[in-house]
């Protein structure tokens, strides 16, 4: 099992978006996502939100929320917990990211770009201010089969 994070800051009606295209044999590699990453041993969810957001994007988050746990299980992965955050004030100045390109992306244009089809589940439940929710996701390959709100079943 692997525990993440994944934060999406938003300005206005914009996110900072990751695309992931600068490493070899990533999962995500070709895909829109947000900023974020493993756990270190001993790191809370709070303290690897922040140092991997200040890794990939060189800014420190002064106001962040926790919005909820996303569980993804694969036919090709270890099954990953990923603590998902939204951010909206931080400071420092934005750097160029190792792992990908950041781009301010807006809201309403995130889903014609390439990226999982269970993000675009969380994504929602974000714009709609969902109350701190558990999302579980199983894919084939890159197939999404299964999805479950809170305990019950979605359609995909």
């Amino acid at each position: 099992m692997v525990n993440t994070t994944l934060c999406y800051l938003e300005r206005g009606d914009e996110y900072l978006m990751l695309h992931r295209v600068k490493k070899e044999n990533d999962l995500n590699r070709d895909k829109w996502v947000g900023v974020g990453g493993k756990f270190e041993d001993g790191e809370s969810p709070e303290e690897c939100l922040l140092r991997e957001t200040w890794e990939e994007t060189g800014l420190v988050l002064t106001e962040y929320r926790y919005r909820g746990l996303v569980t993804f299980v694969s036919d090709r992965w270890p099954t990953e917990y990923m603590h998902l955050f939204t951010a909206t004030e931080w400071t420092g100045e934005q750097i160029i990211c190792s792992e990908g390109d950041l781009e301010w992306i807006k809201k309403k244009d995130l889903r014609a770009l390439p990226m999982w089809k269970g993000d675009v589940l969380f994504l929602d439940l974000l714009e709609q201010e969902a109350p701190f929710f558990s999302l579980k996701l199983r894919y084939e390959g890159e197939e999404l089969t299964e999805a479950a709100l809170n305990g019950r079943k979605l359609e995909v």
